[in-house]
Parts: structure tokens; sequence; C-alpha cells
């Protein structure tokens, strides 16, 4: 069974950056698409970026697009999310989520989703 831990959530100002990672346990973690996610409190889960399992599709929300970056690295078993640029309407717990199924492709619903991290707190506050 595959397991995702996140890292790299924070205090951070508003314009600042941060940096997520999503670490995967098994061996090959490589083969599976992968999605950051959020959800803020009162909110709905809101799906972040995605990525596939090569890193050639990427897709991002119209709230984030031009400020975050996803990207992987598969010897390591990672994946990244760069944020720039943050607002506090960012603010959140960021959820990254792993689905062979889908290996190929690039989709932010949640619902396609089989493995989860525990989640990263991401707070943009002066």
């Amino acid at each position: 069974q595959l397991q995702l831990v996140e890292s790299g959530g924070g205090l951070v100002q508003p314009g600042g950056s941060l940096r997520l990672s999503c670490a995967a346990s098994a061996l090959t973690s490589d083969y599976y698409a992968i999605g950051w996610f959020r959800q803020a409190p009162g909110k709905e889960r809101e799906g972040v970026s995605c990525i596939n399992y090569s890193g050639q599709r990427t897709d991002y929300a119209d709230s984030v697009k031009g400020r975050f970056t996803i990207s992987r690295d598969n010897a390591k078993n990672t994946v990244y999310l760069q944020m720039n640029s943050l607002k506090p309407e960012d603010t959140a717990v960021y959820y990254c989520a792993a689905d062979r199924r889908i290996a190929a492709m690039c989709i932010r619903n949640s619902d396609l989703y089989v493995y989860w991290g525990q989640g990263t707190q991401v707070t943009v506050s002066s």
C-alpha cells in the first residue's frame, strides 16, 4: 500500500514562498498520478494541481496559475509544489494524493484518488 507524507508547510507572509513536498513510500510510486488538494475551514476541498506519472502533463486551478508549480523527482519518489506570491486566501491544509489507475493522466478530481497523505498546514498572514 502506498503511503504519502507531506512536508514543507508553515507560516509565511503575503507575497512569500513555500515549497511543499510529498514523499511516497512504494518502490513503484513513479507510476502514479499525483494531485495536490487544499481545504480551508468551512470550504470545500479544492484541486490545486496535478501531475501525471512522467511529469509531462500538469494542470492548475485558475486561482494558482502563474504562482504555483508542480514537479516530480521519481528517483526520490517525491512530488513538489512550489508556491510563490502567496496570498491569505491560500491558507489551508494541503494534501497530496496518488492513484495508479489514472497514472497517465492529470485530473484534479479528488474522488479519483485512493491514497492520501495526512496534510500540512499552510498559513499566509502578516
